[in-house]
């Protein structure tokens, strides 16, 4: 299929601030949906929000007895939802810092958490196999699906909220229906390699999947196949969280085992590589309408980076 437009060329993005103020790896990053703010979840068992404009220190979250694998952002950037190893997960006045709901019932490391559009529901993820979901004026949970046989690594809604994808380290990638907890579609069972992230692309017609075999996948939810492969980083052994960047060209973006940061155009072509991290790149968010993307690095990094297009 021949475009005689040439494709526009990729302007590289740059380093414009490194950012290091935890005290063990950073294990995720994520940007509050109107862009305003950036937060950061560590093992050092806190979080911390910063602004974009300035690039400073807004809020210190503390409160959680272990690391954090995971946050969420409410969809009018009021709250945080975050994701610990001490088998909570804990909802966040950001402004205020202050802990507002825990919610319990995981019986084991809870890693991965979202909410729905509408901010009414919680959906989470653990190493007990289960996804919840959580009704968060209650902070009770309204379902526990036994969804898997080895721990869910995502679990991610789709834009009107009415479906639920996760994945795990069993290989499998599966659809829910978020009113009854029911299994509507498995869209990938393999043993191997192991499904480390799993979401919903913005327009909710795709999924995109990231299997520890240095693969991503872009799969089309409705028929089952998938039509997109980007190769290039490598990922065998964490639960590195890709992204889509829909703020200028459309991009797949991911850290990487390399210590890189990789930018892809959806067509799979690998458009730049950005080095500077000193460890795994295990998480990266990009700004919804400006050209931004923030990524975190592991132990021997503990950084939090903010690149910028040129």
């Amino acid at each position: 299929m021949s475009n005689s437009q040439p494709a526009a060329a990729h302007s590289p993005y740059r380093l414009k601030k490194i950012l290091s103020k935890h005290a063990l790896s950073v294990s995720c990053v994520k940007f509050s949906n109107d862009g305003g703010f950036f937060a950061s979840a560590s093992l050092d068992k806190t979080l911390i929000v910063y602004s974009t404009e300035t690039l400073t220190q807004i809020s210190h979250l503390i409160g959680h007895s272990e690391g954090i694998s995971d946050l969420a952002w409410s969809s009018d950037s009021t709250y945080i939802c975050s994701a610990s190893d001490d088998r909570t997960l804990r909802i966040w006045l950001v402004r205020a810092a202050e802990c507002v709901k825990t919610l319990k019932g995981h019986t084991d490391r809870v890693f991965c958490v979202n909410f729905n559009p509408q901010s009414n529901l919680i959906v989470s993820g653990a190493f007990d196999d289960t996804v919840r979901l959580w009704d968060v004026k209650t902070g009770k949970a309204v379902h526990v699906i036994r969804a898997h046989t080895m721990p869910v690594t995502s679990a991610h809604f789709n834009r009107d909220g009415s479906l639920i994808v996760s994945g795990s380290h069993d290989g499998s990638c599966k659809i829910w229906a978020t009113a009854t907890g029911s299994l509507l579609k498995t869209l990938i069972d393999d043993k191997v390699p192991a499904v480390s992230f799993a979401k919903f692309s913005p327009n909710g017609k795709f999924i995109l999947v990231a299997t520890l075999d240095d693969t991503l996948k872009l799969w089309n939810y409705s028929n089952g196949k998938f039509i997109k492969i980007y190769t290039g980083h490598a990922n065998r052994v964490y639960c590195i969280t890709p992204t889509f960047s829909v703020s200028g060209d459309k991009l797949i973006v991911s850290g990487s085992e390399d210590n890189c940061v990789y930018l892809w155009n959806l067509q799979g072509k690998l458009l730049q590589k950005l080095e500077g991290h000193t460890d795994t790149v295990i998480s990266v968010t990009c700004h919804p309408t400006v050209n931004m993307i923030v990524s975190a690095g592991l132990e021997k990094d503990k950084t939090v980076r903010v690149w910028v297009q040129e």
